[in-house]
């Protein structure tokens, strides 16, 4: 018979194989040294070796575990099958499938287990955190309230149990998957056999595994007991009646049930029957069904529903103290404020050093302004939501907002675009602008005392180059010889070439000058050019991983990093600043809560720059560490902050070294160290529920709070974002930085039920905090009072016909007109400030126009107290107007130089009343034409087009002389000088 010859591949299969190993091995290489040489330039291999070490060892112990009980139990399965399978018809079409298998058997039994253990090591690796708690668990000192034992057990030792028995399960039935399978196709185990179905070998090789199985499904009933303290339910986190009567004495005897099915199942060896452990686990099924499931559920519907109140107020008594000492709400100071909702002269006296800091320039607002007048450049950037710090300026603290000069790529014309410009030319920013957050300037720009570049200003000599930052590109190549050429573009000038260039002199980044490192990193980042281009020298560094978020959270993976970071101007250099959390969602009867859904407002839903906490559940939280990052040389510190968090210390035991005392902290950081926003939103929307600590009123809820929604938000419904401010609580004899929220009751009653502030000051002395920092002050409203609250107090601002000496026409058509007449309105932040023996709200409001170059001015500044509002172009005026004409106190706005006021007819009179009545029929005119216009009446609207001619021209005719420029007929009425409409490009 002849022959047929298949033509081969030849070698070229094999090489091709060679090849992609080669390539894959090449690529990973190549990743794992740049990360160690990353790691070695920031001081942090420690970190680096310690987590990758725990993740192998894991990976080894737990993917050889399971390969080794998977293995063994197929081999088991294999040789001790019967010589000579029993001749039934179930054998007989199993003969044809030992068959196919057997040229497979031997690499199945390899590599299944092989895959298996692959699967299991990932997941083990995946619990590098847990085991490295565990292994440096310290204890907290305090100890549960139900169990008797140590914190510690429960947020240390607990998890690394559950994930102990959770793998031992996972892997048992595996293994005993594997020998049953292998037992049934070599004729040990038989189902459809009426005699004898297993072989004394099968029997008690599964007997065996499933003994252990049960074993440890009895420990994890154990476990379970000690879960209950973080048991979420309706009502608490913790323990109820129920968990306790009736859940955790069932966990106990299943447990014990467990054991004694194991037993059961071990002695089959000797019975040869598995008519026990069948009968063993039928009521092991029952016992879990009827006594873990129905009897609790009879206890709560039969016992605890009816008397639900007392029954569980022992439980909630122990969920709200343990809850508020998680959270570290125990200290806080509740008091009851008896708000005033009257105005009269004078009434600010004894606040009159809080009024000077108010902050009327809004840092989530006026970030285009910024760029309009600071940029400089289409190539530089500020970030959409500016930071609030303090700096002292001739001796006094002010309160500052503040932003570094970044770079942004996308600002380039596209015919700039290119490899050597993105990554070799333009590499940095320059600089950090403030501008005081008290005062804005007659043109109702913010006031800049650092600015420019280069930066001019009274914080002093500093480095201003933003080499890390927020928007800084994915990498750039930097540095080169002391005497060459200067190829990076430092900051634009006016000299010939409309630049000056720069060398990078810093330490940071990993140096790239031999070749070796290079093809590295042009492996890495798949760019040839990095090996090609002669822009790469001997001196050459690469700097990447450069926001400084990320840069710490590779540092420092256990942290949680609070979703602003913000940059200061510390012992000449600019520093970011980040706050780190320890977390844990252990702890027990602390109320779990999601801690995404918790840090999310107004800011972080329109602010790419700030972001709300990774999501997750957590019931403890502390601010254990404050993290700083050079602007120049991307040097990362850490500072412990809270040396007694308990977390702090297993973690700092973990990564020895890399957590610095708090001593080390000098005292211009210190100046610039606040308390965070994150913490402090989490606090809040705990203290919603946890202000009540009686366990009965807890129950009924009926004095539960909810955070108002943010006023300035019109087409949203969010959160109102805390704010920073610098203010005097009762009590308080000179104002503090501080970090504010406010509280309404749950329903459908938008007043004011409760005001927060916690002591945002950490003070500048060097190595200390200063005392009272993170104090945290409750005040509550009694429920017999009615204080408006945000949502109300913007009602009002919408609808006020209130006039103002500043402005002729009302407030509410101030508004209106500026959103209709090729301007737009932004409201600022709504300030609550409680002052004057009541509660003060400030909101600034700002204008602009609607073209692509406009940017927002502050044209308007109201306040309200009580049922009073006033308004007017400065906060000294709109205060002074409020409390008749004398608030008491002077704002820090009271020198900004303003526009001439409008001279009215009478002094004292604001508009004359034909001009008011006049106006009134301009705008309702205006209105009736709008809604005609949506309907699509247009006999509707030219009827109100002809009213609104009409309106117009009795308002000309009712003006003063020299009060303001009216329209002519046909357009809608627009006062002049207060509200222009910028456009220009500075």
């Amino acid at each position: 018979m002849p022959q047929i010859h298949l033509r081969g591949s030849g070698p070229l299969l094999p090489t091709l194989v060679v090849l992609a190993i080669i390539i894959v091995l090449v690529s990973v290489t190549a990743q794992w040294w740049t990360e160690v040489l990353w790691f070695d330039s920031v001081g942090f291999t420690k970190v680096f070796w310690t987590e990758l070490i725990t993740k192998i060892g894991l990976f080894v112990a737990c993917g050889l575990l399971t390969a080794v009980v998977v293995a063994s139990s197929l081999l088991i399965g294999y040789r001790t099958r019967p010589v000579y399978p029993p001749i039934s018809a179930e054998q007989q079409n199993l003969d044809h499938y030992r068959e196919l298998l057997e040229p497979l058997r031997r690499m199945a039994t390899i590599a299944a287990p092989a895959v298996l253990g692959i699967f299991a090591g990932s997941a083990g690796a995946s619990q590098w955190q847990t085991f490295l708690l565990w292994a440096n668990r310290v204890p907290f000192g305090s100890k549960d309230a139900q169990f008797g034992l140590d914190i510690g057990f429960f947020v240390f030792t607990l998890p690394w149990l559950r994930f102990i028995v959770g793998f031992l399960t996972m892997a048992l039935v595996l293994a005993a998957l594997a020998a049953a399978a292998t037992h049934y196709v070599y004729g040990g185990l038989q189902l459809q056999t009426k005699g004898e179905r297993t072989t004394t070998a099968a029997r008690i090789h599964l007997s065996l595994l499933l003994a252990l199985l049960v074993l440890v499904q009895s420990a994890s009933w154990w476990l379970d007991r000690y879960s209950l303290t973080t048991k979420d339910s309706r009502l608490i986190t913790g323990l109820t009646y129920t968990d306790q009567h009736a859940v955790m004495p069932t966990k106990a005897i299943l447990a014990v049930a467990g054991i004694m099915c194991a037993v059961l199942f071990v002695a089959t060896i000797w019975t040869h029957s598995w008519r026990l452990p069948v009968v063993g686990v039928g009521l092991l099924v029952v016992t879990a069904v009827v006594v873990g499931g129905i009897f609790p559920a009879a206890i709560q519907s039969f016992k605890v529903k009816p008397s639900e109140k007392s029954l569980e107020a022992p439980y909630i008594d122990r969920n709200v103290k343990a809850t508020r000492l998680a959270y570290g709400l125990a200290e806080t100071q509740a008091s009851e404020y008896k708000a005033s909702t009257t105005v009269s002269a004078g009434q600010l006296r004894n606040d009159a050093a809080t009024i000077p800091g108010i902050r009327i320039v809004d840092p989530s607002v006026v970030s285009p302004t910024f760029k309009q007048l600071q940029a400089v450049k289409t190539y530089y950037q500020f970030p959409d939501a500016l930071d609030v710090d303090r700096y002292t300026l001739d001796g006094k603290v002010n309160d500052t907002v503040v932003a570094v000069r970044e770079l942004d790529l996308a600002g380039l014309p596209p015919a700039q675009r290119n490899w050597v410009n993105d990554h070799t030319v333009y590499t940095h920013g320059f600089g950090l602008v403030a501008a005081h957050g008290n005062r804005t300037g007659a043109d109702g720009q913010p006031v800049f005392y650092e600015q420019n570049i280069p930066p001019v200003g009274p914080l002093g000599a500093f480095e201003p180059r933003i080499y890390f930052g927020e928007s800084s590109p994915e990498y750039s190549i930097v540095g080169g010889p002391a005497t060459g050429p200067k190829k990076e573009l430092d900051y634009p000038d006016s000299s010939p070439t409309g630049q000056q260039n720069n060398t990078y002199a810093g330490n940071g980044g990993v140096k790239i000058g031999n070749f070796a490192q290079k093809v590295a990193y042009a492996i890495k980042y798949r760019e040839l050019k990095i090996l090609l281009s002669d822009t790469v020298n001997s001196d050459s560094r690469l700097l990447d991983y450069r926001s400084p978020r990320q840069r710490v959270e590779r540092v420092a993976p256990w942290l949680t990093l609070d979703g602003n970071s913000y940059p200061a101007v510390v012992d000449g250099k600019v520093q970011w600043i980040i706050d780190g959390y320890t977390t844990s969602a252990d702890y027990p009867y602390s109320r779990l809560q999601q801690i995404d859904t918790a840090t999310v407002d107004s800011v972080t839903q329109r602010a790419a720059s700030v972001q709300a906490l990774q999501a997750g559940q957590v019931n403890y939280i502390r601010n254990s560490v404050k993290a700083t990052v050079d602007a120049f040389d991307g040097s990362v510190k850490l500072y412990s902050w809270d040396d007694k968090d308990p977390l702090l210390k297993a973690w700092s035991k973990a990564f020895g070294g890399t957590v610095r005392p708090m001593s080390e902290i000098s005292g211009d950081l210190m100046a610039h160290l606040r308390y965070p926003e994150d913490l402090f939103k989490v606090q809040r929307s705990l203290m919603t529920k946890y202000h009540v600590t009686d366990p009965g009123a807890f129950y009924t809820g009926q004095d539960f709070w909810t955070i108002p929604d943010d006023p300035a938000q019109e087409t949203q419904t969010v959160d109102q974002p805390p704010y920073y401010l610098s203010i005097a609580m009762p009590g308080q004899s000179t104002p503090s930085f501080s970090l504010t929220t406010t509280f309404m009751p749950v329903g459908n009653r938008p007043v004011l039920a409760g005001f927060m502030a916690v002591d945002a000051n950490a003070g500048d002395v060097a190595g200390k905090r200063r005392e009272g920092y993170g104090a945290m002050r409750l005040l509550e409203l009694p429920r017999d009072t009615t204080v408006k609250g945000p949502g109300q107090v913007q009602n009002d601002i919408e609808s006020s016909n209130i006039g103002s000496p500043r402005f002729t026409l009302t407030l509410s058509q101030f508004l209106n007109n500026n959103r209709t007449q090729g301007s737009q309105i932004q409201l600022g932040n709504q300030l609550t400030l409680p002052v004057g023996g009541g509660l003060l709200y400030v909101e600034p409001i700002y204008v602009s126009a609607k073209t692509g170059s406009s940017y927002p001015l502050s044209r308007a500044i109201v306040v309200a107290f009580g049922n009073q509002l006033a308004w007017s172009d400065t906060l000294t005026g709109a205060l002074d107007g409020l409390f008749g004409g004398n608030a008491g106190a002077v704002a820090g706005d009271s020198g900004t130089d303003t526009t001439t006021p409008t001279p009215t007819p009478t002094g004292g009179a604001t508009t004359p009343p034909a001009l008011q009545a006049a106006l009134a029929e301009v705008q309702k005119a205006f209105t009736d034409g709008q809604d005609a216009l949506k309907k699509g009446d247009w006999v509707a609207y030219g009827e109100a087009q002809k009213r609104l001619q009409t309106a117009i021209g009795k308002a000309v005719a009712a003006q003063p002389s020299g009060s303001v420029a009216l329209p002519t007929p046909g357009a809608t009425a627009t006062p002049t000088a207060p509200t222009p409409t910028p456009t220009a490009t500075p």
